[in-house]
This record gives C-alpha cells, structure tokens and sequence, in this order.
C-alpha cells in the first residue's frame, strides 16, 4: 500500500510539466541577446526561462534583463508583499533610469513596477493544473559492511494565487541494518497563507502530521494559526516570522520487538512561534529553513521544538544537489520515551512548474 501510495504520488509530480504553454515570450538582454521562448517565472533572483528548441531551462540573472514581453498570465510579488496578476510588458527606458515592468490586469487596470522591486514571477493560468510549483527529492545509500540501508523521498508542491498560496511537504526516511530493528520517520506538513492589507503581513494556519519509531510516536497531530510578516523579502533574502496558538495530539506506541509495550495518548494546548528563511545566490547555492517552537500552555515547563533545513547546490537543468538537517525535540517526554529524533540525508532535487 505504502509503495502504491508513492508510486501515485511521483506519477502525479511527473505529469505535472506536461501542461504546457505557448512559447511566445520575448525576453530581451542587457547586451542586446533576444529570445523567445516561455518565461518560467522569477525566484531568489533567478529568471527561468523555457526554448523550444533547447531541452534544459535556462537560468537567466534578472538584474542583466532589460525587457520582458508575455501575453501569459503570472503572478507578480514586489518587496513591499503587494501582489498582482495580469500579463508582462515593458516599457523603453534611457540607462540611466529603472527599468519598469507594466501589468495587465484587465483592459482599464494596469500598474507600472520598477524591475528591482519585483522578488518573484510566478505561472498561474484558469486551467488548475498550471499553477503548481515544487520539487522531488531522492535519497539512497548502502553500506555492505553491517548491511546498513539508509534512503530518503521527500516533495515540496506549492499552489499560487493572487493573494494566497498553499504548500504540502512531504519527508520519509528508513534506517536498517543488519539485526537491527528498522527506525522510519515520516512527516506531512500542510499549511496556507492570506496577505493582509498591509504591506508584508499575512495569516497563515499550518498542520503537521508526524510519525517517529525513534520517539515512540505512532502519529502526532499538529494544527495551528496565527498572524506573520515578512522581515525581508528580496531577490536575495526572504526571511518570516508567525505568531499564534496550536493544538496538538500525540499517540505514543513503545515497541519491544514484535509486542507493544506501552501505549500512551497526549492533547495539548500550546502557543506557536515559527520561522522561515530563505537565503539565494544566483544559480548556485540555496538554503531552506523552517523551524516551529510550541510551548506547552497546560503543562507549564514543556516545550516542543522541530525543524527542516536543506542546502541546495545547483547543477545542470532541473537538478540540485541537496543536503538536508532535520529534528524534532521534546524536552519532557512520557516516561520511557525517548525526547529527541534528528538525522541529516543527501541525494538529488529535481524541480517543476517555475523552474
């Protein structure tokens, strides 16, 4: 069952790319190169730009660009957390003024936007299947010595609108070897947020569904809300924090070989403080951090922390090379249970939709 689950899963992320769109954009360089082709969309500095007569997307540096003509439909993000949905057209400019960007919402709405305030260009279209973004990730290694196997799967979807975005995160990991009871761990974590009307802020809600043979965690069940803002959001940086309160549900399992030495139900009621980051480099280096910390409000004292962070290092089209950190901390776990699960993996990236 769990091998068809995945097997459905990586189908539906392969299918994904085969929902084209025209290749009519126009993207003209500072140095006077042209092409035509589809624009891909804008993240962390790097515009990704599809040919048709070239296999791999090319990665194109958005502050050499001097003009962008589309007749598609993107999602436009500026600095300040505005966001707009139209098609893309540029204006001349003289060198020595900024270069502005103009968006097309409708025939009688349009708005002009300089070039260096713009952090990310996202596809978005009326057929549902061309608005999603995301990644697979693969890890495998095998050690012959103690018959040690160790693999890692994981994916980021991403659905984008004009004021609203939701994600799915997905991580699975297996550890055995020989005369060794097998350690998985497995983590689902959904969550989506709504720009308010001032600049940079957001309300968001967040899920987190967790398995840890490590801890003893058969399925821990996380839901929470609060407010955010962005602390900065540039073609470099985009780092955020959230406020607000979270519910938590733990079914702990103790296991003793083939028979369950302990069972144990917990519900708490906690606070939620979390962060992202994401820091970029032009086509060569990215680094993803989430962390979320939940305070224990009816047990005063206890204090639960987990975390994700991949480093990735591009390589030729679609593929990154991405190193990996994660953990989950308890610092008063149940009697007999164990408080802490953390591990690092390695392996290949490969991206779809705006990349």
């Amino acid at each position: 069952m769990q091998i068809r689950r995945i097997v459905s899963v990586l189908i539906l992320f392969l299918a994904l790319p085969l929902f084209g769109r025209e290749n009519t954009d126009v993207i003209f360089m500072q140095n006077g190169d042209r092409m035509t082709g589809q624009v891909k969309g804008l993240d962390a500095g790097v515009l990704y730009v599809s040919l048709p007569y070239v296999i791999q997307t090319f990665s194109v540096d958005w502050t050499k660009v001097a003009r962008i003509e589309s007749k598609q439909l993107f999602i436009v993000k500026t600095e300040d957390g505005t966001v707009y949905r139209g098609v893309l057209t540029t204006a001349e400019s003289a060198k020595d003024r900024p270069v502005k960007i103009e968006v097309l919402e409708a025939p009688d709405k349009q708005f002009w936007i300089e070039q260096t305030q713009i952090v990310q260009i996202a596809e978005t279209s009326d057929k549902f299947w061309q608005r999603f973004n995301g990644a697979v990730n693969l890890g495998i290694a095998y050690i012959k010595g103690n018959q040690t196997v160790q693999y890692t799967l994981g994916s980021q979807t991403e659905y984008l609108r004009e004021r609203w975005s939701a994600n799915v995160n997905w991580t699975s990991s297996l550890s055995k070897s020989s005369g060794v009871t097998a350690a998985t761990r497995n983590e689902i974590t959904p969550s989506a947020r709504h720009l308010l009307p001032w600049n940079n802020w957001f309300y968001a809600g967040l899920g987190d569904f967790l398995q840890s043979s490590v801890q003893g965690i058969q399925l821990q069940t996380s839901v929470g809300a609060g407010i955010g803002r962005y602390l900065t959001n540039t073609n470099r940086a985009q780092i955020s924090v959230l406020g607000g309160f979270a519910w938590q549900n733990t079914r702990y399992s103790e296991i003793n070989g083939p028979v369950k030495t302990q069972n144990l139900t917990q519900n708490l009621a906690m606070g939620l403080i979390a962060g992202e980051v994401r820091l970029f480099k032009f086509n060569k280096t990215n680094l993803d951090f989430t962390g979320a910390l939940f305070p224990a409000l009816n047990q005063p004292g206890r204090i639960k922390f987990n975390m994700n962070s991949t480093y990735y290092i591009k390589i030729p089209g679609n593929l990154s090379w991405n190193v990996s950190f994660y953990g989950n901390w308890d610092n008063q776990p149940p009697p007999g249970f164990v408080g802490s699960d953390y591990g690092t993996s390695s392996g290949l990236s490969w991206t779809f939709g705006i990349k």
